[in-house]
């Protein structure tokens, strides 16, 4: 049986401005891999209302998964989760279960739940919340929609929480060679060996170091044993 699949949506104009570097696709992307769920597209939107919305139809429908990064803190231009609602036709307000969360955590703080907090507190009809052991707020589940945290120590206390309820395939294991030859010199043998393991995916990725180019190869697959005998192979075909 084929692995399932999934993409993620970044979500924030800092991200596209280049002010804030992302972090969470490169940790996603870590875990599902782990789990035995491939990652095929990541996509990154503005703080736009149909923006989010076309983006969230579009991968919901096309993904087994789709994991969304951003804008559900407490601030004007936090629209993620009414936006996510919307695409479902589902009505948005806050929710007894998430407001309690937020309740006590904030009660632990010694500070008030204001208006702006109770934000976080706003959960689709119908969705499942996914927790947040970092600072309350919780994140939600909507068909097949994670909604998640954009600051990276929050969204990654989520998706160890998240992982463990989601039913993954086979890991997908790698192993890397380093090849002290450029693209061009190793392409024909390489297309040749990518053609005989055609189950596995190979990836060159070229590098200079001190003037030198050179290649790092990464074979990929589900089956251990036959990356292992690629590997065997593409190292006879490159000798350090």
């Amino acid at each position: 049986m084929p692995n399932p699949t999934a993409a993620m949506l970044v979500i924030g104009d800092e991200i596209l401005s280049g002010r804030t570097r992302d972090a969470n696709m490169h940790h996603l992307a870590g875990r599902l891999t782990g789990h035995g769920i491939d990652l095929l597209e990541v996509r990154v939107v503005a703080d736009d209302p149909r923006a989010i919305q076309e983006a969230v139809k579009s991968l919901a429908g096309a993904y087994d998964h789709l994991f969304t990064s951003g804008g559900i803190g407490p601030t004007h231009d936090d629209i993620t989760a009414e936006n996510v609602a919307a695409a479902f036709g589902l009505p948005i307000g806050v929710r007894d279960d998430a407001r309690a969360i937020l309740e006590a955590h904030y009660e632990r703080q010694g500070l008030e739940i204001n208006e702006a907090r109770l934000r976080m507190a706003r959960v689709p009809e119908g969705a499942t919340l996914i927790d947040n052991p970092v600072s309350g707020a919780p994140g939600f589940t909507l068909e097949n929609v994670h909604v998640m945290a954009g600051v990276p120590k929050i969204f990654e206390a989520m998706v160890e929480g998240l992982l463990p309820t989601l039913t993954g395939g086979q890991p997908v294991v790698s192993q890397t060679l380093r090849v002290e030859r450029g693209e061009g010199d190793i392409a024909g043998p390489l297309g040749a060996l990518a053609e005989r393991y055609d189950a596995l995916s190979f990836g060159s990725y070229p590098f200079i170091v001190n003037g030198r180019f050179g290649v790092n190869v990464v074979i990929r697959g589900q089956d251990e044993a036959e990356v292992t005998r690629a590997m065997q192979d593409l190292q006879e075909a490159f000798p350090a």
